[in-house]
């Protein structure tokens, strides 16, 4: 485990918009509850809470990675619009304490849905 610092900066805050997670047009995920997790140098990655997804559309997957940071990443793949979208999303289900924020939030590969923010 590894603690977020100058050398790795981990910024984790309320996002004042609202976020919608797109699947082949269909809405995956909609909330005025995400989160903005800003890692290092890495683009910023919006958290949504799981009870604002629908999760009848998400089916975990066998994948799962580690982030020295914040722990093993477990994945969902997505039915939506006639597709299925392997691995597109991931959670942290039990992250190391300095990330314990974004436990029980789905975050998506914007290049497998689309996320928009709405003022």
């Amino acid at each position: 485990m590894k603690l977020p610092g100058p050398d790795h900066s981990i910024t984790i805050t309320a996002n004042p918009k609202r976020v919608r997670v797109l699947a082949g047009g269909i809405v995956i995920a909609d909330t005025t509850h995400a989160l903005t997790l800003k890692e290092a140098s890495y683009p910023a990655v919006q958290y949504v809470p799981r009870g604002d997804a629908n999760m009848a559309l998400l089916a975990r997957s066998a994948r799962v990675t580690h982030c020295p940071y914040k722990g093993d990443a477990n994945y969902f793949s997505v039915s939506a619009g006639g597709k299925t979208l392997e691995n597109a999303i991931w959670t942290y289900e039990t992250p190391f304490p300095a990330m314990a924020e974004i436990s029980g939030h789905l975050a998506f590969y914007p290049d497998k849905v689309t996320i928009e923010e709405v003022s």
